[in-house]
């Protein structure tokens, strides 16, 4: 192609001389052919400057000396020949270490963050409706809750009266308050929360407990509290005993639980030293908030910043703390918010300087451990002396001086309006979160403290010797002291430490926890406390603490049928006039369902009111014991009209209290319903499975029903309590006149 060019310059002549088409198609084809011949001379140069080991492929092959055909693979080392031509290393690029990629949740940014600050809003906190909720056990946080609420309903301008509230008695059910939030038409809620803080087992706890378990509830709304306006927590506490973190920690637990559940920090958190500061500390802070709440300058919220995220991180996260051994889970959970400040350390339910200590042994309790309790009741004194026992002797045969009362678990579920107690023992939910004592501690202690109160007898007058001697054999056990027996987690070990001492079980349980009745073992004889017949009423009179309560109810009466059908239930009612003594049907309803053995009714005995613990029951809501008949007839009239056999079958008048039995207990003529004690635990400890009727003995004839004794043993003594202080009186003023004539 080297001539192109020339041929080019050629052409170019030829069409200037011949002026026609001829040169202009031969110019064309000249320029063609200079083009093809200056690409080929630049591959030509291309080729010369290549280096030896771009030869031609064809060229290697043909090549006798072929470096890799000289390479023996088959050797375990590698040596070069002369004509091998090693390559020098080329460093290749690094590649990029992979880490697990780490996802962290977090609050949607605004789309335009100018914006945000255009959606605050003016919102004037006079015009909300303040709620004020304290617990106490001493008085002190009660005491400084009214003062907050004066403080408040002479405040200028406030629109509504603030409302204060006990957690512990006025707020029967948390989650009205801390789940949903009062709904009063556009008017929206402020919280005050005025809390003590308490190194033993106080309500407190169950309410801490609920926030945790509501925010952790991935059933529920995370943000439950995020409709109110505001909240704001006055922590009280002793800085000398509990410095540092355990200073107001409840009050700081309850003030970051409430931010993360979605409420608006309207105020710092306040914690006031109840030891050398005092409620004049406690008034500045008082003060405070209601100066702002009065300012006439508005109070802003941002919309997009209401939600307490502090806990929040942002940072990157190293990887190497991404991936976390199953044996640092434990440290893990207790930097966690639900176990912070002192929440992981399980408590003493009764610790020896609690309030709730010197409550119970107030009243004759002895602590046993640090959850179980017991008493000696008016019954085993009566028994000592020969004046009687109690309905369990007409009834089962249980001499009251041969019992002990007991429980293994002085918390309950419920604070009932008859309590005996008024609410001063602790309470419980679902989950056991104390310390936990072994039943062997628990059983021996019992038995110490009960033969300890037997022993200070000995001095009382008219304590029969006989008696005194053999109440330090105990044959029987009453598992209904307080609390809820059922709820301790070793229950059925502690129930057969009793049976190896030939010791019986009469164990009562609230019907608040089916699992536990579920896995009940075998006991003398279970009790079932039915306190209402409709879920208004049960709400009405044993003030729940569980929100489901009335399923739960539902679910242990089904349980009673069918999983413990083996066992010897009783119904237990306890009759209220004014809360439960109406629905005669619904009653038969619950019968019905669960199918007991026999049912108890016994009018409530008046242990006086108590305000403070939201106790409203007075001496008119106290039924008479003909009230209690006219119940008891009206309840197996309507069990039969139904088809069902029950009918009354003993009855001890002097403790307002009446059985009815399935007829199955009435056998040849005769009621069955006394107990072989002898032959339960010989059945027992034959490993054979025997029901109901397999250890029934004859009922006296002094406590069938309608008996001219009405249940009371005519071996004893009778006693009149106020015959005797009549006597006792007149006696007095005699003695007293004859004094005055002989002067």
């Amino acid at each position: 192609m080297a001539f192109g060019i020339p041929l080019l310059v050629l052409c170019s002549a030829i069409n200037v001389f011949s002026g026609g088409k001829l040169g202009y198609y031969l110019i064309i084809l000249a320029a063609f052919l200079a083009i093809k011949s200056q690409e080929a001379s630049k591959t030509k140069n291309s080729r010369l400057d290549a280096p030896q080991s771009s030869v031609n492929s064809k060229d290697v092959l043909n090549s006798k000396e072929s470096p890799i055909y000289a390479v023996d693979f088959t050797s375990t080392t590698f040596t070069p020949t002369e004509s091998t031509t090693i390559p020098k290393a080329v460093p290749l690029r690094s590649r990029a270490k992979r880490s697990p990629k780490v996802i962290k949740a977090a609050k949607p940014i605004p789309n335009n963050l100018a914006e945000a600050s255009l959606t605050k809003s003016s919102v004037n906190l006079l015009q909300s409706q303040v709620y004020i909720f304290y617990t106490t056990l001493t008085g002190s946080s009660q005491r400084v809750a009214q003062a907050l609420h004066t403080k408040l309903t002479n405040l200028d301008g406030l629109a509504n009266p603030p409302k204060m509230l006990s957690l512990d008695d006025d707020v029967d059910d948390l989650e009205e308050f801390f789940l949903k939030t009062p709904k009063n038409g556009d008017t929206k809620s402020i919280y005050l929360l005025v809390l003590p803080s308490y190194e033993t087992d106080s309500p407190i706890d169950y309410f801490l407990e609920h926030l945790s378990e509501t925010y952790n509830d991935f059933r529920v709304d995370k943000y439950p509290l995020r409709s109110l306006l505001g909240f704001a927590v006055l922590g009280l506490g002793d800085s000398e005993s509990w410095n540092g973190e355990k200073f107001c920690y409840q009050a700081k637990l309850a003030d970051r639980w409430l931010g993360k559940l979605g409420g608006r920090r309207l105020f710092p958190l306040g914690e006031v030293c109840m030891k050398f500061e005092g409620e004049p500390k406690a008034q500045d802070w008082i003060q405070s908030f209601a100066t702002l709440l009065a300012d006439d300058e508005p109070f802003y919220l941002d919309n997009d910043d209401d939600i307490d995220d502090s806990d929040r991180e942002d940072e990157e996260v190293d990887d190497a703390d991404t991936l976390v051994d199953v044996e640092d889970m434990g440290n893990i959970i207790r930097k966690s918010g639900t176990t912070s400040i002192g929440m992981s350390e399980a408590k003493k339910m009764v610790a020896k300087d609690s309030p709730t200590y010197k409550s119970l042994t107030k009243q004759g309790y002895t602590i046993v451990g640090s959850h179980s309790g017991v008493k000696i009741c008016r019954w085993t004194k009566s028994a000592l002396r020969g004046r009687g026992s109690c309905y369990k002797f007409a009834f089962y045969g249980i001499k009251s001086h041969l019992c002990m009362e007991t429980t293994p678990s002085l918390a309950c579920s419920n604070k009932c309006v008859f309590c005996w107690r008024h609410g001063t023992n602790p309470v419980a939910k679902l989950n056991w979160r104390w310390e936990l004592d072994p039943p062997e501690k628990v059983f021996e202690g019992a038995l110490a403290g009960h033969y300890q109160k037997i022993k200070q007898m000995r001095g009382v007058p008219g304590i029969q010797n006989d008696r005194f001697q053999e109440a330090f054999q105990v044959k029987h056990c009453a598992l209904s002291l307080v609390g809820e027996p059922i709820f301790y987690p070793h229950i059925n070990e502690f129930v057969d430490l009793l049976h190896k001492q030939h010791i019986s079980s009469f164990l009562v349980c609230n019907a608040q926890h089916p699992d536990n009745l579920a896995k009940l073992a075998k006991v003398t004889q279970l009790y079932v406390s039915i306190d209402a017949p409709t879920r208004t009423d049960l709400k009405k009179v044993d003030r729940p603490l569980n929100s489901d309560f009335w399923e739960r109810l539902m679910a242990c009466l089904d349980i009673l049928r069918t999983t413990q059908s083996h066992q010897r239930t009783v119904f237990r009612l306890t009759l209220v006039k004014g809360f439960n003594m109406n629905d005669i049907a619904s009653y038969a309803d619950m019968v019905i369902q669960a199918q007991p053995s026999q049912i108890e009714v016994k009018g409530a005995t008046f242990c006086g009111s108590s305000n403070g613990n939201g106790n409203p029951l007075t001496m008119q809501n106290i039924p008479f014991y003909e009230e209690c008949k006219l119940f008891v007839v009206s309840l197996v009239e309507e069990l039969n009209s139904r088809g069902h056999s029950y009918e009354v079958a003993a009855e001890h008048a002097h403790s307002c209290c009446i059985l009815i039995a399935h007829t199955k207990f009435k056998i040849n003529g005769k009621w069955h319903t006394h107990i072989d004690y002898p032959k339960f635990f010989q059945l027992l400890e034959s490993g054979e499975e025997f029901n109901d009727l397999d250890y029934v003995k004859e009922t006296p004839e002094w406590a069938v029903w309608g008996s001219e004794e009405a249940g009371f043993n005519p071996d004893d003594t009778r006693y009149d309590r106020k015959a005797e202080k009549l006597r006792k009186k007149l006696e007095r003023e005699d003695l007293s006149r004859k004094i005055q004539a002989s002067k």
